[in-house]
């Protein structure tokens, strides 16, 4: 995976240093840029732009901040993470370092998975032939993208997994991307395939993201109708307009392609078929509250099952120590089952435990919530993955337009899509390009510690 360089450790430093405080800005007036979309990407962009003193407007469709990642405290009474929940490569994640310093508890997730067999625990020798299906196919997909083989990435796993096959689909495409690998370009997920350890954050990572953006004022429940960016640029919300010298549009790629913003004029083609190509697959929690641990598994267990099709799912068990259980379900299996409605989720989930675990199982659910993202006016749908032979797609949304509009985003991040770290980065790289075009990026000059000190030496030579 990438790593931060230290300019952008720098600026990022920076950004979470500073303590905006922007009052509300009147419609009609003009600001320097407006951020559309107050969720990791947009938090991430509005940042750096009040770090660089510049005056900006961030305008969100819907009535809370978080976008796909939010943490709800009443449904259960412990914190829910109704969207993303891992923290990916928390050694090289910003967001982990930001919540040492808002004083939020990130521990680090169990490195070893449960692995059923029908109503049992796999025995060792199952568990070992599992685990190396699991390596063999995350290899077969990195050769492929070092091969910059851009084919479907179903069609570059191990011919013989045999007895695996469809677990190791599931937990590399539904699971891990939110698609049925069939849909995944293999060098899409190639470059991303590397998350080498993961972490939790107790309170929510909705909670923290929610922490990040405190200060920033959020004009929440205003939709952007349009965006003429003709001449200057003026965008017209429900509320009114605003006039800027750039926009960062971080919507879900989902939104855009479905026109929910207009364009005057239109975006150019290569990149509403970038976002087409970006569509968002579809990943749902089934949530249920199991307290007194009836299935005697470890606090954050992560359970797979030896499957035979797609009708699958994965389990996270006793979140953070509490009753809690996510039942996950994803791709097209996952996204026709949503349409039949929460009841039809949630019977799913119990009959499904009920198989691994026993029928009793279902006598301990006391409380149950399914979230259902694509039906989320404001995001329809989970996380981005390039289809086969569109893996340059991320690159294309990364280039700006006309000087005036960057699109950020999970979707706009190569090497961590599907990631709320992604696509804060992709916020800070937005802010930072639009901040530069207009002059007004002030970045530490890293070479001038380094000419003083030669110098002195010099002299002392």
């Amino acid at each position: 995976m990438s790593s931060l360089s230290r300019r952008s450790f720098l600026a990022a430093s920076a950004a979470f240093a500073a303590a905006p405080a922007l009052g509300a800005v009147p419609y009609g007036s003009d600001v320097d840029v407006v951020i559309i979309g107050a969720g990791a990407a947009g938090i991430a962009a509005a940042r750096r732009v009040a770090a660089a003193n510049r005056r900006f407007a961030l305008i969100e469709a819907g009535n809370r901040i978080g976008g796909r990642c939010v943490t709800d405290t009443k449904i259960f009474g412990v914190p829910y993470d109704l969207g993303a929940h891992w923290m990916h490569n928390p050694d090289s994640n910003p967001l982990v370092a930001a919540a040492a310093k808002s004083g939020f508890d990130v521990y680090p997730a169990p490195r070893t998975q449960t692995v059923r067999v029908g109503p049992r625990s796999a025995r060792d020798s199952e568990l070992e032939n599992f685990l190396a299906s699991v390596l063999r196919s995350h290899r077969a997909i990195a050769d492929a993208g070092k091969a910059k083989a851009d084919m479907a990435a179903v069609r570059a796993l191990p011919r013989d997994l045999f007895d695996w096959q469809a677990t190791v689909e599931f937990i590399l495409g539904p699971f891990g991307a939110s698609k049925d690998l069939k849909e995944i370009s293999a060098m899409d997920l190639a470059r991303a395939i590397e998350r080498d350890s993961d972490a939790f954050c107790r309170q929510g990572y909705g909670a923290l993201l929610a922490k990040l953006a405190t200060g920033l004022d959020v004009q929440l429940s205003t939709p952007v109708q349009r965006i003429d960016w003709s001449r200057g640029l003026e965008i017209e919300t429900t509320k009114g307009r605003l006039r800027a010298r750039a926009a960062i549009v971080t919507v879900s790629t989902n939104v855009l392609t479905a026109n929910k913003i207009e364009f005057s004029p239109a975006l150019p083609k290569r990149q509403l078929d970038a976002a087409a190509k970006l569509s968002l697959g579809s990943y749902d929690h089934i949530a249920l509250d199991m307290p007194g641990n009836p299935l005697n598994l470890q606090r954050d267990d992560m359970v797979f099952e030896q499957s035979a099709g797609t009708r699958t799912a994965a389990l996270l068990a006793n979140i953070s120590g509490s009753g809690l259980h996510l039942v996950e379900i994803g791709g097209q299996f996952g996204r026709e089952l949503a349409v039949k409605g929460e009841a039809a989720m949630v019977e799913f989930a119990r009959d499904w435990l009920a198989s691994l675990f026993g029928a009793n199982v279902k006598r301990a659910i006391k409380r149950s919530h399914a979230t259902r993202w694509n039906d989320e006016p404001f995001v329809l749908g989970a996380m981005s993955a390039a289809a086969p032979g569109n893996a340059d797609a991320r690159k294309i949304l990364m280039e700006p337009i006309g000087g005036r509009i960057w699109f950020a985003g999970e979707a706009v991040h190569e090497t961590q899509p599907g990631t709320v770290a992604g696509a804060w980065e992709s916020g800070t790289r937005a802010a930072e390009g639009a901040l530069r075009k207009m002059g007004g990026l002030k970045e530490p000059d890293e070479n001038k510690p380094a000419r003083r000190r030669r110098r002195r030496h010099n002299e002392d030579e």
